[in-house]
């Protein structure tokens, strides 16, 4: 049971209280950890900056949940204290209300009718160029960052704590983090490529989860499910990302709208043009979404925990 609270606990903590101080947040930390190392890489050899970027992108997750489980050991005996410190440690590794707050920037800004401000306020979800969005590609942007970052920032890293615990959840933010920081063609490319490789991996299966619960979410809250499941079908494959076409299909179809990056990708069609208000309705039924799979990892946490009491 105790695995159970602690996740309800962290979810709490996110909703109520949001990001912790940067001086005592893990991903800062694994974001240091990962400068510093990057600064030390080779330059100039392809092999050795693979190697060395292989070697990032075992050893940063692996020293984190090591971290985790020694945590964890100390705690067990305890379980009141165990809740407690297992429920703020684990809300650093995922972050639903800072995704919401930075969807509303951009949209709160659109209703200004500041393009720029919102262009300013995209950079903190997404790392697209904004320079020439328009407002309905600043609405396309928001919503398809939200619906991917629903996988991302929630349901992957409470999959993980659900599979094997805190160590999980923090080997998965560290993959994470390394490839938001180094796993993109460019400059890192070679550098990278383990750690993309690594985060797409584990992101196979919650990506496609994200999916499905984003259907359900806009079932429950009316939109077009029957639609949100026939994009993702049809255009959850079109990305350049294994994963991230999949949510980002799904609520483009829940929403009637379609999403595109130019030159990249286009989900969706344009049965409704894209407003400001789809921002609002996109972040609703990611916090459905997410609020459902809480509650669903949760319990089956608690089941797990009463049966393995029952059986010894």
């Amino acid at each position: 049971m105790t695995a159970a609270a602690a996740l309800l606990l962290a979810v709490a903590l996110d909703l109520a209280c949001g990001e912790p101080p940067a001086a005592v947040h893990p991903v800062v930390w694994m974001g240091s950890a990962i400068h510093a190392l990057k600064r030390r890489a080779p330059r100039g050899g392809r092999a050795a900056e693979l190697l060395f970027g292989a070697l990032m992108a075992l050893a940063v997750p692996c020293v984190f949940a090591a971290l985790g489980a020694f945590v964890a050991a100390q705690i067990a005996p305890h379980p009141v204290l165990g809740v407690a410190l297992s429920g703020l440690l684990l809300k650093p590794t995922f972050a639903l209300r800072a995704l919401r707050d930075a969807a509303f920037g951009v949209r709160d800004a659109l209703a200004a009718g500041d393009v720029p401000a919102a262009r300013g306020a995209l950079r903190s979800l997404c790392s697209r160029d904004p320079s020439e969005l328009d407002e309905p590609a600043l609405v396309a942007a928001s919503v398809e960052s939200v619906a991917e970052n629903a996988s991302d920032s929630f349901v992957a890293p409470l999959f993980y704590f659900a599979l094997f615990g805190l160590p999980g959840a923090l080997f998965y933010r560290a993959v994470n983090t390394l490839d938001a920081m180094i796993g993109y063609h460019g400059r890192y490319e070679y550098l990278g490529k383990a750690s993309a490789r690594l985060d797409d991996a584990l992101n196979v299966v919650p990506a496609r989860l994200t999916a499905l619960l984003l259907l359900a979410a806009g079932w429950l809250r009316g939109a077009d499910a029957r639609r949100g499941l026939l994009v993702l079908r049809r255009d959850g494959g079109r990305t350049e990302s294994p994963n991230a076409g999949r949510p980002m299909a799904a609520m483009a179809g829940l929403l009637r709208v379609e999403l595109e990056k130019r030159g990249h990708y286009r989900l969706g069609d344009a049965i409704e043009p894209l407003r400001r208000e789809h921002i609002d309705e996109a972040c609703r039924i990611v916090a459905l979404a997410a609020l459902l799979f809480a509650g669903l990892a949760a319990a089956a946490l608690a089941a797990t925990s009463l049966g393995q009491e029952l059986w010894r």
